[in-house]
């Protein structure tokens, strides 16, 4: 599959294509884990269920919509293919095109290891040089320090605090957080 018409984007270590109908164990599996869901749902994993009958066909619809130039993408490693999670590139359902969500959910075995920041700056330069992006933007809950570390290591800047309404999970009392980044302020560093 590597190098495939299948490959969204190549780093060193990660390939990234697009999901596919048969990928919803993977998911699945993604979603199961407690800690991957932690600040997501306070650990409660995702039904079986609305993995198949809801995200995955979003997903797969959102891919169409946007050409396969933006959406959810499936990372694997290249030594080993094995599935890592997901990364995301792509508008809100009815925002400009110009201005995306970057993201991320990676398994606990993939953790610590740089892909987070790997894949995301090679998202980064996508967006920016291929895909006409003005601004690329990022959220999480303010207590997910990791993430937020990624975020700042790409050059995106805290731009605003906000308390969604929203189920409780602990650390929700301090907010969600958004980050930026715009096309100038990348080819600037």
């Amino acid at each position: 599959m590597i190098g495939s018409v299948d490959t969204y984007l190549e780093t060193d270590r990660l390939y990234l294509r697009c999901f596919t109908a048969d990928d919803a164990d993977l998911l699945i599996e993604l979603d199961s884990d407690p800690a991957v869901m932690r600040y997501l749902t306070g650990g409660k994993p995702t039904p079986p269920q609305d993995v198949r009958e809801r995200i995955l066909p979003a997903i797969l619809a959102g891919s169409e919509k946007w050409d396969y130039r933006l959406g959810l993408f499936a990372a694997h490693e290249k030594d080993g293919e094995a599935f890592i999670g997901w990364f995301i590139l792509r508008p809100k359902a009815e925002g400009p095109l110009d201005e995306v969500e970057l993201g991320y959910r990676l398994r606990q075995a993939a953790w610590g290891k740089g892909y987070a920041t790997e894949g995301s700056q090679a998202l980064l330069r996508k967006a920016f040089t291929e895909l006409g992006v003005r601004l690329v933007w990022a959220e999480t809950m303010f207590v997910n320090s990791g993430s937020r570390n990624v975020m700042e290591k790409l050059g995106l800047a805290h731009v605003a605090t906000f308390f969604p309404e929203l189920e409780p999970i602990e650390g929700s009392e301090h907010g969600e957080v958004r980050y930026e980044l715009t096309a100038e302020q990348w080819s600037r560093r």
